[in-house]
């Protein structure tokens, strides 16, 4: 078997359906996406070589840069949230009753579709009887917004159940490793006197710390390339208010039939993500990683 598998052509054949897979699944559409944004096309038609023109219009484009900006305010509260879902964690796995329910409950989300989704919350916010404004009703707020209509609300709107849509994935990613710290560690530290805020800040928090920077990383790139909700619920409107890089790539292709500038827009997507996955992975990376 060592004879074998030291072989490296034996190696290589059982490489190779991997890695074709992965080449035309990943890379040649990443290659032809980078292609077509140097092409004037409509997606249906000849294509007229164009050379990096739409990728400079990219760049002088305010309403691409508005929506990296929305993505990115998307990315810094999906980040933010993690706290709260690491609380949320710290909670259920401290042997609460009805732990186990609740931690079904939050998975719930998680079972549904986009679509389910974005139905769901359109009726939570509609205007006249939506149960968000019969809600804000009952305590006396006779004027609320129309929560997808108004510009100065809606990205947050949206936010809201994009946050909501993945909270079950990562309150069950903490829970699964705080329930992998050995209990004798809990129960030395409780022995010595320690508080559960203290147990939760000292030991289990840095013991999965390397969980939590995965997370991060997770929800970062997540936001940025982030697409479906916010197409269903708003289509980016109203007037782009709620636009993303990814639907303001969509619409650019499949609205306007521009396929070479919203190939353009989706190249510089991808680039933009690497380069923040890197600052990410760099930031949240211990010192003895950046040391090797």
């Amino acid at each position: 078997m060592n004879k074998v598998m030291s072989n490296k052509w034996i190696i290589a054949m059982y490489v190779l359906p991997a890695f074709l897979l992965i080449a035309v699944l990943i890379f040649v559409p990443l290659i032809l996406i980078g292609y077509y944004g140097l092409m004037d096309w409509n997606g249906i038609g000849p294509m007229t070589f164009i050379g990096l023109e739409n990728y400079i219009n990219a760049i002088q484009d305010s309403s691409f840069w508005q929506s990296a900006y929305h993505s990115f305010l998307l990315a810094l509260f999906s980040t933010l949230s993690l706290a709260l879902y690491l609380a949320v964690s710290l909670i259920l796995a401290s042997k609460i009753k009805g732990a186990d329910l609740l931690r079904k409950i939050y998975l719930i989300p998680m079972l549904l579709s986009s679509v389910a989704i974005a139905q769901l919350w359109i009726k939570v916010y509609n205007p006249s009887n939506g149960m968000l404004n019969t809600i804000l009703g009952w305590f006396g707020v006779t004027n609320p917004p129309n929560w997808l209509a108004d510009p100065s609300v809606v990205l947050f709107a949206i936010f809201i159940p994009i946050l909501w849509q993945y909270a079950g994935f990562y309150i069950l990613i903490y829970y699964a490793a705080l329930k992998n710290i050995p209990e004798s560690l809990i129960e030395a530290a409780r022995i010595d006197g320690a508080t559960p805020l203290q147990i939760a800040m000292r030991i289990k928090l840095p013991l999965i710390m390397g969980v939590v920077k995965v997370t991060i990383v997770l929800a970062v790139v997540g936001s940025l390339k982030y697409f479906d909700l916010i197409y269903i619920m708003t289509g980016g409107g109203p007037n782009g208010a709620s636009e993303v890089m990814a639907s303001y790539m969509y619409t650019l292709a499949f609205s306007t039939n521009n396929f070479g500038y919203g190939s353009a827009i989706g190249f510089l997507l991808l680039i933009i993500t690497l380069i923040v996955t890197v600052i990410v992975r760099k930031l949240t990376a211990d010192k003895e990683q950046l040391q090797y």
